[in-house]
């Protein structure tokens, strides 16, 4: 592969169970050293084509190559090159921290020499080396999750996959992840994220396809996408009355009508905020900057998923 090719390129992929379409003529591409999002609501497709891009799920049709590889016939040199960072903790209770790294270093084989030198870097890295010889039920939900990416990375991988890395995390442990994968951003390494923390997706990505019932919706960076289907600020109207929905609806104002609340979205925030604050907020109005969860929500509705 050239050193300026993408490190991930998707043509048309499908994925088929039986009669249900999950993935239907999805293309993207994935450059080197790029933070990308992959995102949509559960059952948009996201996980079957995470599930294709390593390898584990066969393609039913299109193609997909990593590395400049075909995954269906190069799957092999592809693993052996990227890390997966699953969203379920699947680490060793009956191990260590260390162990985990050293047995995993294994299955890559690895000389012993060169697995407890990447052990010893990767501990450092993540702040675990105080706890390398404590067993993975006594680490906290944060410590599990940095050894979980620590054992993605063990290979030294150009590309990893990010599966809801950050489920489950308070906030500062949320952080301190967010940190780490900055970092390795940093050092050249391509990373590919699913998440439903838009925030998350926002903070990082520097990329984003949105997709939904198997179809892709938009592509494009956090800020355009922002620009472009949410506006730069956003106006919510707490029981508006008859005479606001008129005034945005003439207007051909961008918005949304929810139960009980009006949200507005607009790139004049001085003009016309000025005007719905004195003349057309009785009760609540709220002014805030739009944001990715704004543009999500619109283009994949609000209604519950099963």
């Amino acid at each position: 592969m050239k050193s300026d090719g993408p490190v991930i390129e998707a043509t048309g992929l499908g994925k088929k169970f039986g009669s249900f379409t999950a993935v239907d003529n999805v293309s993207f591409q994935v450059k080197k050293g790029e933070f990308f999002g992959l995102l949509g609501p559960n059952g948009a497709g996201k996980t079957s084509v995470i599930r294709m891009m390593y390898g584990f799920s066969p393609l039913s049709s299109g193609r997909m190559k990593v590395f400049g590889l075909d995954i269906e016939t190069g799957w092999r040199e592809i693993r052996s090159r990227m890390g997966v960072c699953q969203q379920e903790n699947t680490l060793d209770p009956d191990l260590t921290v260390e162990q985990n790294l050293l047995v995993f270093a294994g299955y890559y084989r690895m000389p012993r020499k060169k697995a407890a030198e990447r052990t010893r870097e990767l501990l450092d890295f993540f702040a675990l080396n105080h706890r390398k010889n404590a067993q993975v039920s006594q680490l906290s939900g944060g410590m599990a999750r940095r050894l979980m990416l620590a054992r993605a990375l063990i290979n030294e991988p150009g590309l990893i996959i990010l599966d809801e890395p950050t489920t489950g995390l308070d906030p500062q442990s949320r952080h301190q992840v967010w940190d780490k994968l900055r970092d390795l951003q940093a050092r050249g390494l391509t990373l590919v994220l699913t998440t439903h923390y838009m925030e998350e997706a926002a903070s990082l990505c520097h990329r984003i396809l949105i997709m939904d019932h198997g179809r892709i919706l938009v592509q494009g960076s956090p800020e355009g996408l922002i620009s472009e289907f949410a506006g730069t600020s956003v106006i919510e109207v707490e029981n508006p009355g008859p005479d606001l929905k008129g005034f945005v609806e003439q207007r051909g104002i961008s918005h949304e009508e929810l139960a009980g609340r009006l949200i507005i979205y607009t790139d004049d925030l001085n003009g016309l905020g000025r005007v719905i604050r004195q003349e057309f907020c009785p009760e609540k109005c709220l002014f805030r900057s739009g944001t990715l969860e704004d543009v999500f929500l619109r283009l994949t509705g609000r209604e519950l998923r099963e």
